[in-house]
């Protein structure tokens, strides 16, 4: 370990970091709300004198930007400050139990997002001017929606690399999974639903199609590498009908090396195939988004420092893909090479049940300012 690692790692200040992420997680921020949260963030780096420059995303919403050394930041730390919506508004903050602390967005990502803001403020206090990596943070707007802050700052910015402090258990994902959105309507005809006889009832039809691609290998839990869940599914709302209309959204995340396009012909092909079995039916497929996964060489300089501080840090350095979608998709397609890696669990993420173990936290903060040494 650097004597400049070493530096940073003693400046780093638990007790601030945990005011941080409470403080965090005591703002509510939802996708499309953030501004709460930036303005705060932006004090906070104001008062301690960093310069933050704010990028627009749309009216009210933008991205904060942060860089510090020479030369263009070859490293960008990534957090994004928004959440899903509050599952309840009056219990939607902090809560802590032991070393455990609770609360909307504390595994995804206002943990990881604490961490590397505290990563900053320790190696701006341990290293003189000159000592510093160039390097940069960004906290964006809108990852749980559609990606629209870190799409902004890729219309500018394209950093060699990027950590992403998604919550992975601290596991190093140098591989992402691909995601796609499969969209399926089928129509019927309205008929008063005491004469069912006299109508064709699309949720019906849908159910037969949803039987009928469980049976095709592709979405065989047991025996394919494609992970999916049917999001939801609605009709027509019309009152004691039988509903002409019923439309499913089914989300699929895909192994990194899987094409999407590969898969949505597949599925395409069993959705005709399900026009032959089924009666009457009247079937759409749409595909709204889909984000190819990738998998980068471990053996990078960010590979190397991960295997160096892990067993300085306790901690035996675990490799997997990121199973879930996130900013990483759009930074990779960019051109920018993306870890993700932070503290907190997915089994967690988006729950009433979130959660994180701090020291998870206080970990993440040394993994991200060893990367960001390393990368200078």
């Amino acid at each position: 370990m650097t004597d400049r690692i070493q530096r940073v790692w003693q400046a780093i200040d638990p007790g601030r970091l945990r005011r941080t992420f409470i403080e965090m997680l005591n703002i509510y921020s939802p996708s499309g709300k953030e501004e709460d949260i930036q303005l705060y963030l932006e004090g906070l780096f104001s008062t301690a004198g960093f310069a933050v420059r704010r990028q627009e995303v749309d009216e009210d919403r933008y991205n904060l930007c942060l860089t510090m050394g020479t030369g263009e930041p070859q490293l960008y730390l990534v957090a994004h400050v928004d959440t899903v919506p509050a599952w309840d508004l009056e219990d939607f903050g902090a809560r802590e139990e032991g070393r455990v602390i609770y609360g909307l967005g504390s595994a995804d990502m206002k943990g990881g997002c604490a961490a590397m803001i505290e990563a900053w403020l320790a190696m701006a206090a341990a290293l003189k001017p000159e000592e510093r990596p160039p390097v940069g943070l960004l906290l964006a707007v809108g990852e749980e929606e559609n990606g629209d802050g870190s799409a902004a700052f890729l219309e500018s910015y394209h950093p060699p690399w990027a950590v992403i402090g998604e919550p992975t258990g601290l596991i190093a994902c140098f591989a992402h999974y691909g995601y796609m959105e499969a969209g399926f309507v089928t129509r019927g005809v309205r008929s008063h639903s005491s004469l069912p006889e006299l109508g064709h009832n699309a949720v019906e039809s849908m159910l037969r199609v949803l039987m009928h691609l469980g049976r095709d290998p592709i979405f065989d839990r047991a025996r394919s590498d494609i992970v999916y869940s049917i999001r939801e599914m609605s009709s027509s709302r019309a009152g004691f009908v039988v509903p002409d209309r019923c439309e499913t959204w089914i989300d699929l995340h895909l192994p990194p090396a899987q094409n999407p396009v590969v898969v949505q012909e597949a599925i395409r092909r069993i959705a005709a195939g399900a026009e032959l079995a089924i009666p009457g039916l009247d079937l759409d497929v749409t595909f709204d988004f889909a984000s190819a996964g990738y998998a980068l060489d471990m053996n990078s300089h960010l590979g190397k420092t991960l295997e160096n501080i892990y067993p300085e840090l306790g901690l035996k350095l675990r490799l997997d893909a990121f199973r879930s979608h996130s900013d990483g998709n759009l930074f990779f397609a960019a051109g920018t090479k993306p870890l993700i890696l932070g503290p907190g669990a997915l089994e967690t993420a988006h729950t009433s049940d979130e959660q994180v173990l701090f020291d998870e936290v206080t970990a993440a903060a040394r993994i991200y300012a060893a990367l960001c040494i390393g990368a200078g």
